[in-house]
């Protein structure tokens, strides 16, 4: 088995690739040690061939497999490309484009949110993959033949994939969903990561303004740490420590140490002094109480039910049509910016959300469904 290990291979399998008008691609890294991911192994295939390239090659230059990736006459299609994407971004500044993301052309097609290679590949073909070296160290050096013809393993059955979802897309007339999902993913705005939005990664119910704004200065903080020490962020602080720090807002060092969920010892570090400063009242952002329709918990159960139902019917997963934090910005906004009011997203669940707010539509269940009800 071949695996390329030089610039001058590289140029020739990228110039090979670059005749077709599709391909199949792959990559593995490591990210448990630092904020950016480590490319350890590209893999990548088309209709007659599938390669492995050592991206820790000495002296290696990936120029070619950067120029592949942003060459707009070849369709590369990933499954869950966001992070394979973002590696392209942070190494070249370039997002790759045209993509075709088979995770979330699955679930257009109503196989569940998110499904993994191996499901897709098993429920497609019958081919029940390997996953012995999902957690493998990619980056420790020779590779086996069992982890190339794993990796290989990760292109050469997404051919199959590909074809399957391309055709259920066209026959169905849904492809132009997918294409407007993939504007989003090639866009530069969506790798673009600002560490004053990195609250929004948090999973936590603080709500009241005050709180909110802690957060949100604690995690710029906690992603501006990580990135210029390149290390996790957990490395730095955990999520449930950032949560802590929000809620109980400790103006001095002596506050700080009193809570639990920090590492001992963190409030007489310098880092501690940087969080006491980051919390100080005169600097924190201004945040408007948010509005609510005062029926918004309930209403935002109902939409919940009608986008469940909307999903079983039209065989699209629920998570691409619409989240949870979607449902309750539209509960209390019926001109919220979010995806389930514009494109496909509006004609099939949108409209319908808009009219069970307005009271225009209720929901009814009938020989043990729900089903829709129009009212006058």
């Amino acid at each position: 088995m071949d695996i390329i290990t030089t610039t001058d291979q590289l140029k020739a399998c990228c110039e090979r690739l670059a005749t077709f008008p599709v391909i199949t691609v792959d990559t593995e890294f490591l990210r448990e040690t630092t904020y950016y991911p480590l490319l350890c192994v590209v893999q990548l295939a088309s209709a007659d061939e599938a390669v492995i390239v050592d991206t820790l090659a000495e002296g290696i230059d990936l120029k070619p497999f950067f120029d592949l990736m942003a060459n707009e006459k070849v369709l590369k299609v990933f499954h869950a490309a966001r992070q394979d994407i973002e590696i392209v971004w942070h190494r070249a500044g370039i997002v790759p484009h045209p993509v075709f993301d088979t995770q979330v052309a699955a679930m257009v097609l109503g196989y569940g949110d998110s499904i993994a290679y191996d499901q897709l590949v098993e429920r497609i073909t019958g081919t029940r993959l390997d996953k012995t070296h999902r957690f493998t160290d990619w980056s420790h050096r020779p590779l086996t033949q069992d982890q190339m013809t794993y990796a290989l393993a990760d292109v050469t059955h997404l051919r199959d994939v590909f074809a399957a979802l391309d055709a259920d897309l066209k026959k169905r007339g849904r492809s132009e969903w997918v294409s407007e999902e993939m504007e989003i993913l090639t866009s530069p705005k969506t790798y673009d990561f600002h560490p004053e939005r990195a609250w929004e990664r948090l999973r936590t119910r603080v709500r009241k303004p005050k709180d909110l704004a802690v957060l949100m200065e604690v995690a710029a903080w906690r992603e501006q740490e990580a990135q210029t020490r390149d290390v996790p962020r957990s490395r730095v602080l955990k999520d449930d420590s950032v949560g802590d720090i929000a809620t109980h807002a400790p103006t001095s060092v002596e506050k700080l140490a009193t809570l639990r969920s920090l590492p001992k010892g963190f409030d007489r570090s310098k880092w501690g002094q940087d969080i006491v400063a980051a919390v100080n009242p005169a600097t924190l952002p201004k945040i408007d109480k948010p509005r609510n329709s005062g029926n918004g918990a309930a209403t935002v159960e109902l939409l919940k039910v009608l986008l469940r139902m909307t999903s079983e019917r039209h065989a699209v997963a629920s998570k691409v049509i619409a989240t949870t934090d979607d449902l309750e910005q539209l509960a209390n906004d019926d001109n919220a910016d979010v995806a389930a009011l514009h494109g496909w997203r509006r004609e099939l669940f949108g409209e319908a959300a808009l009219a069970l707010k307005a009271g225009r539509v209720a929901l009814a269940i009938d020989k043990g469904r729900v089903v829709r009800v129009d009212r006058d």
